[in-house]
């Protein structure tokens, strides 16, 4: 697969827009193209990838990494880097889900999150995509499992033959997870979504559109999750600025 992107801190965040993205994966569903996994890179992210080798390879091996996060898109321009336009891990999963649905089938899977947000998307998936099989859902443990716990969760996700397999176990853990065992997953495409999860079931309103348009969600969840946003704002979104100017702007200034 043609993985056409610019390393950004090492990462590969892809050129392509939405609906680029979107018809590649939707031919890996219908069996046109090999299987595709899909990552986000934020500022958060990226800072964490360079100390975490196993995050960083999970990013390199990940078919499509979009650059989700106002911060990814201002540091790259001001470092003259190339990269594709701003897309959300929401973006991807709701035209993933008007794709399908306007094909009229799909098998989705859910895997991540509690079982109370689990049940609230089924019940939304019902009432929003009809024409969507939800083909299971299933909450991991909350801690580290065993690798027999970790067999048997891949045996019953394969044996829900989804088309599609959502993952939402949060940044870095979702994307190490699918880096480890995507081989033998039999899903053709593959999505690390994180919050996603919460905006889709409700538990977790999304910021008001013309936040998002603009760039500042990143406002509205730190107003809304303190405790849980702060070190990504405040500590890892200023080392993102230091960590580019230093690999990127000094070193080729």
């Amino acid at each position: 697969m043609n993985k056409k992107s610019n390393y950004f801190l090492g990462v590969p965040v892809g050129l392509k827009a939405l609906d680029d993205l979107v018809d590649e994966s939707l031919k890996a569903i219908r069996g046109e193209a090999k299987q595709i996994a899909f990552a986000c890179a934020n500022p958060h992210s990226l800072v964490v990838a360079q100390k975490d080798r196993v995050f960083m390879e999970a990013l390199l091996d990940a078919d499509q990494v979009v650059a989700d996060g106002i911060g990814v898109k201002l540091m790259a321009k001001y470092a003259n880097i190339e990269i594709g336009p701003r897309v959300t891990g929401s973006d991807y999963f709701f035209s993933i889900l008007r794709g399908l649905n306007e094909a009229g089938s799909g098998r989705v899977f859910f895997f991540g999150s509690s079982q109370k947000v689990l049940d609230l998307i089924s019940e939304k998936m019902r009432r929003d995509y009809p024409k969507l099989v939800v083909a299971g859902v299933l909450s991991p443990p909350f801690d580290a499992w065993s690798l027999e716990d970790n067999e048997a969760m891949i045996a019953e996700i394969n044996a829900a033959r989804p088309d599609v397999l959502w993952v939402g176990m949060t940044a870095p853990k979702q994307e190490k997870w699918v880096y480890a065992n995507r081989h033998k997953l039999s899903a053709p495409m593959i999505g690390s979504i994180g919050a996603v999860f919460d905006f889709f079931a409700g538990t977790y309103p999304r910021a008001p559109k013309w936040m998002c348009r603009s760039g500042l969600e990143w406002v509205y969840r730190l107003i809304k999750e303190p405790r849980r946003m702060w070190r990504r704002n405040f500590i890892s979104s200023p080392l993102f600025v230091l960590l580019v100017i230093e690999k990127h702007i000094l070193r080729f200034g």
